[in-house]
């Protein structure tokens, strides 16, 4: 006769654990892929749908601003329904946008799915970073989760170009947005299964006028910043449209201090590592993403590389990410404290965004591109698993899906905002560089912008390191 021994309740408790990391990591994979993945196949999706040049812009902005825009929101709706709730139905609304995108017969229906695809994301973003919070309390076992959940959150965006080369080229360019939908229905059954179930706190009133002046002005900012590219910066719709950004935003901080209970408590803010974890994500999304495009265009009309082989050409980038963040920095992070690792980590960022202004139309990828993309990856895998964890120490729980939330809306703000603003220093170096003739001023353009990205993410790395101070200093402020 042969007996059946369980697993002990602890190991059984533990691979759990990392079931539930894997659901994790699948939604937060499938919101993050979705801010490149498109960008491949566009041209292919505007020749088929008779897109003008406005549209297809619009293709990326619906998404990163309303992905950007309803963050808070998102977070604070997580905090009240509960982050499991939220998770699930966020994946669920992802998967049926991505099917409407997928089968869209013109501009307007692609544009309106891919702005679902950023309110759901941002519903269901905020939940993987608190859900990851409450499931690893152990510390080693904690540091190896968010390195995972790092180098999968600042992969993606890489990840999204290779996916999305492939299926361009050997499917077509709908089955970048079909392949949503695998994604985010195992996300939600497998979620329901494994995931914690975390209770809401109903009893937090949502503050709905802070979310409107919040959205409204980070959609003003970035629409203002992305319509200078074109109009120029003496254009009075875009200098009008700044200023109403300006203006709301200055009104949603002052709200925050005054409301009982507000969408983002700046309690979140005053702790000076927490303010340092934050102000890292949104300056090395601000050049990260701003890389992602001007290589984009670099490999594909400059080098004339095809949009498979360009996606593979972005390997490198997921290769030092993930060593860096999965093997050193979850070993480091305890030994030297967080001061190092952020400040080395963007100052490896901005060295490496420095070296693309030596860009030309004959630059080679083995000698130049390849190399800074390692270097790029690898500052990014040393700074970002430091950023989750320090983001999300302390909190009170009743604040732990608006503070993981604003850990994404910084990504994607600042991400928004580097795409904007980069491209508009482009264009401008672009058209001042017109001697060069197409190829040549089009690459100027591309070299001057990563110069400024690269100037910004030094002295935002700067910054950080007055903000956090050493070991010692970060610990007494805990």
């Amino acid at each position: 006769m042969t007996t059946t021994v369980s697993a002990p309740a602890p190991v059984r408790r533990s691979q759990s654990r990392w079931w539930a990391l894997v659901m994790i990591g699948l939604a937060q994979l499938l919101v993050i892929i979705d801010t490149t993945i498109v960008n491949i196949a566009l041209p292919s999706a505007q020749r088929e749908l008779g897109m003008s040049d406005v549209a297809r812009q619009w293709t990326i902005s619906a998404y990163t601003l309303a992905f950007g825009g309803l963050l808070l929101l998102g977070g604070r709706l997580a905090d009240r329904l509960g982050r499991k709730n939220t998770l699930i139905v966020g994946a669920l609304g992802f998967a049926i946008a991505s099917a409407v995108g997928g089968a869209a017969t013109g501009p307007a229906m692609l544009i309106g799915a891919r702005a679902a695809q950023g309110v759901f994301a941002a519903l269901l973003a905020p939940s993987t970073l608190s859900l990851l919070t409450i499931t690893f309390t152990e510390a080693k076992e904690r540091a190896k989760a968010f390195g995972i959940f790092t180098a999968i959150m600042m992969s993606g965006g890489a990840l999204g170009l290779v996916a999305g080369g492939a299926l361009a080229e050997y499917l077509d360019w709908r089955w970048c947005l079909y392949v949503n939908l695998p994604l985010a229905i195992i996300a939600s059954i497998g979620g329901w299964l494994v995931l914690p179930n975390v209770k809401g706190h109903r009893e937090t009133p949502l503050d709905w006028i802070s979310a409107i002046l919040g959205s409204g002005g980070i959609v003003g900012l970035v629409y203002a910043l992305s319509e200078a590219a074109t109009r120029g910066w003496g254009s009075a719709l875009v200098l009008s449209i700044l200023g109403a950004a300006i203006v709301l935003l200055a009104a949603f901080v002052l709200r925050q201090s005054r409301v009982d209970n507000p969408l983002l408590p700046l309690r979140i803010l005053r702790e000076r590592s927490r303010a340092a974890a934050y102000l890292t994500i949104a300056a090395a999304s601000f050049g990260m993403f701003g890389m992602f495009l001007f290589l984009t265009y670099q490999l594909q009309g400059i080098m004339h590389y095809g949009a498979f082989q360009a996606g593979i050409a972005f390997l490198p980038f997921l290769l030092g990410n993930v060593l860096m963040s999965t093997i050193f920095s979850r070993r480091l992070l305890p030994r030297t404290g967080p001061r190092p690792l952020l400040v080395i980590g963007l100052l490896l960022m901005a060295a490496g965004l420095a070296a693309l202004t030596q860009l030309t139309p004959d630059s080679s990828y083995w000698a130049l591109i390849l190399p800074v993309e390692l270097v790029l990856g690898g500052g990014a895998g040393l700074a970002m698993p430091t950023v989750m964890n320090i983001a999300t120490a302390r909190v009170n729980p009743a604040d732990a899906g608006v503070a993981s939330a604003f850990i994404t809306t910084s990504q994607q703000v600042g991400a928004s905002i580097g795409t904007a603003s980069l491209n508009t220093i482009a264009s401008s170096a672009t058209s001042s560089a017109a001697g060069l003739g197409v190829a040549g001023a089009t690459v100027h353009g591309f070299a001057v912008a990563n110069g400024w990205a690269g100037a910004i993410v030094a002295v935002a790395g700067l910054g950080v390191g007055l903000l956090v101070g050493n070991k010692k200093q970060a610990q007494e402020r805990g």
